[in-house]
């Protein structure tokens, strides 16, 4: 998937990114907070941060551990709320991370990884 817009509305709590299909037609929204969706559009402009953010964190903490951020998954949708995974690779392991969405994607988009989402999410989302 691909990070295709951020949408930050100053008078919403509520911002929204739409996720598309790389090869494909098929895109989806997910509703997240103001902070998440500023630090993901400062990401995708190249806007640096004077002190590291808690994305420059994770990535640095990962890094630190000699491991790999391999890709994100957003894997599960239950009660209106998508659920995602951080997939690190360590000693030839696959380590998967619990987060919420908003963190995975600004990490993918920080670390330039892929952005997955389980076809069954996918299918949820657009009958949504």
């Amino acid at each position: 998937m691909d990070l295709r817009r951020i949408i930050i509305s100053e008078v919403d709590e509520h911002q929204v990114i739409v996720l598309r299909e790389v090869d494909g037609d098929r895109s989806f929204p997910i509703i997240i907070g103001l902070f998440e969706a500023a630090n993901i559009d400062r990401r995708v402009k190249g806007i640096p941060s004077p002190r590291p953010l808690t994305h420059d964190l994770i990535a640095a903490i990962i890094d630190n551990m000699n491991g790999t951020l391999q890709d994100i998954v957003i894997n599960e949708l239950k009660n209106n709320t998508y659920y995602a995974r951080l997939r690190i690779r360590q000693d030839g392991e696959l380590i998967e991370v619990d987060c919420r969405p908003s963190d995975a994607i600004t990490v993918a988009v920080a670390t330039k990884v892929p952005i997955y989402v389980n076809e069954e999410v996918l299918g949820d989302a657009l009958d949504e």
